[in-house]
C-alpha cells in the first residue's frame, strides 16, 4: 500500500525539531513557540461554559452561527476598514484550516501560487498537498521585508492564480504599508490573480501602518483570513474566519462541509464574547508585546547584534550569520550550550538562512536573559571565525 507521495515527502517542521529537542528540560528558556503566553480572558471562557450549560452543543450551520457572522462583519468594517455582508464571512477551524480551505476554493491542481520566503511553513505545505506549484518571492532586510513588485513580475506565469500575502508577517513581524499594498493589488489585477491575505496578526500591531488589502480592493479579488488565536490568546480554541467576495464565500461554504462540517459550537459563543471584550483586554496584551519588542531589540543592539524591530506580530528576527554556522546548527548549539530554544530561520524557507526567530510570547525576564545568552553564543562563535573580530 502507498501513501500520497506529496504528503510523504513533506519535510518535518524545523520549529518542531527544536521543540522536541527541548522537551522535558526544565532548564530551557522557551522562545521558539508562536503562542501567546497570556491565558484566555476569563469572560471568554465563561461564555463557552454558559453556552454548554444552555445546550449549545449540537451542529451549527457550516459557515457559522448567524449572530457570530454578523458580529464579525461589524468587526471587519470597524477595525479592518472594508464592508462585507454577514454572508461573506465563513468560519474555519483556526486560521490555518481557513487558509487551506480558501486556497482549495480558489485553485485547481497545477495552478501556480506566489508565496513569500521566509514565511510560515504551512503555506508551502498547503500548496504541496493541493498540487499547486509554488514560486517564492523574497522578503529581505534590504527591501524592508515586504514584497517587491518587480520580482513578482519576474515570477508570475500564465498559470499563476494566487498571490499570497502575510501582513503582519510570521516570522518577520513586517507590515506592508498602504502604498506598497496598492502596488501589489495593481499587480494582481494586471495578471488576474486572487489575493489570499493572511491577517491572523491584524490586531497585534505597533505603529499604525497595517492596512488590509481588501480595504483597497476595487474588483473583488481579495479573501482575507483572520483568527482569534493570537488576538485573544485562544490558540487551542481553533477558530478562524474568512471574509471573501460573495461568489467565493458561497463556494468556500460548500468546501467547508466535507472538511469540518461545522465549527465547535461553544467556541463560537466564546468568540461572540471575545468580540465584546473591553478595549483594555486587547490593549493590555498588545502593549506588553510592544514593551517586550523594545526591550529585546534594544538589548540585542547593545550586545552588538542586528535584530529587526517588528511593526506587528510578536517575533524578532535576529541575524546570526556572522557566527559562521547555518541557522539550524546555530539553533541546536544555542539549545545545547545556552539552554535557549529559538526557531531557526530555515524553518521558514531558504531565505531564513543566517537568522533565528525569537518569540516575544514570554516574560520580560526570560526574554532579556534569552537575548543575553543568544549574544553570548554568537560572540563566542565569532571568535572562532577567521577574521570574525
Amino acid at each position: 500500500m502507498q501513501v500520497n507521495p506529496a504528503a510523504g515527502a513533506m519535510p518535518a517542521s524545523g520549529i518542531r525539531e527544536i521543540m522536541n529537542a527541548a522537551w522535558g528540560r526544565t532548564d530551557v528558556l522557551h522562545l521558539e513557540v508562536g503562542q501567546p503566553d497570556f491565558p484566555t480572558p476569563p469572560h471568554i471562557v465563561e461564555a463557552a461554559h454558559r453556552a454548554m450549560l444552555a445546550g449549545h452543543t449540537g451542529y451549527t450551520p457550516t459557515a457559522g452561527i448567524p449572530e457570530l457572522r454578523t458580529a464579525l462583519a461589524g468587526k471587519i468594517g470597524n477595525r479592518n476598514g472594508f464592508t462585507v455582508a454577514p454572508e461573506q464571512v465563513v468560519l474555519g477551524n483556526g486560521g490555518d484550516q481557513a487558509l487551506h480551505a480558501t486556497l482549495t476554493a480558489m485553485t485547481r491542481p497545477g495552478d501556480g501560487v506566489l508565496l513569500p520566503d521566509p514565511a510560515w511553513p504551512n503555506f508551502d505545505m498547503m500548496a504541496t498537498l493541493l498540487g499547486l506549484p509554488a514560486a517564492h518571492y523574497s522578503l529581505t532586510a534590504a527591501g524592508g521585508y515586504v514584497p517587491d513588485v518587480a520580482e513578482l513580475e519576474r515570477l508570475v506565469t500564465p498559470s499563476t492564480r494566487v498571490l499570497l500575502l502575510n501582513s503582519p508577517s510570521n516570522p518577520l513581524g513586517s507590515v506592508i504599508g498602504r502604498e506598497r499594498m496598492s502596488e501589489l493589488l495593481a499587480f494582481a489585477a494586471a495578471h488576474d490573480l486572487w489575493v489570499l491575505s493572511d491577517e491572523c496578526y491584524d490586531e497585534v500591531t505597533f505603529d499604525g501602518t497595517m492596512v488590509s488589502p481588501a480595504a483597497l480592493d476595487r474588483d473583488g479579488r481579495v479573501a482575507s483570513v483572520y483568527s482569534f488565536s493570537k488576538t485573544y490568546a485562544m490558540t487551542g480554541w481553533r477558530l478562524g474566519y474568512v471574509a471573501a467576495p460573495p461568489a467565493l464565500a458561497e463556494v468556500l461554504t460548500k468546501v467547508q462541509e466535507p472538511l469540518v462540517s461545522c465549527l465547535n459550537t461553544p467556541t463560537q459563543y466564546a468568540a461572540l464574547a471575545a468580540l465584546e471584550s473591553p478595549p483594555e483586554v486587547l490593549q493590555g496584551m498588545v502593549g506588553a508585546y510592544r514593551r517586550r519588542r523594545d526591550l529585546v531589540t534594544d538589548r540585542l543592539q547593545e550586545l552588538g547584534m542586528a535584530a529587526f524591530r517588528p511593526a506587528g506580530a510578536f517575533y524578532t528576527w535576529v541575524d546570526v550569520s556572522a557566527g559562521g554556522l547555518g541557522a539550524r546548527e546555530f539553533a541546536l548549539r544555542l539549545l545545547a550550550e545556552e539552554s535557549v530554544a529559538l526557531a531557526p530561520g530555515t524553518a521558514f524557507g531558504p531565505g531564513g538562512e543566517g537568522y533565528v526567530r525569537l518569540s516575544l510570547a514570554a516574560s520580560e525576564a526570560d526574554l532579556l536573559e534569552g537575548a543575553t545568552r543568544l549574544a553570548r553564543l554568537w560572540h563566542r562563535l565569532r571568535e572562532q571565525v577567521p577574521g570574525g573580530r
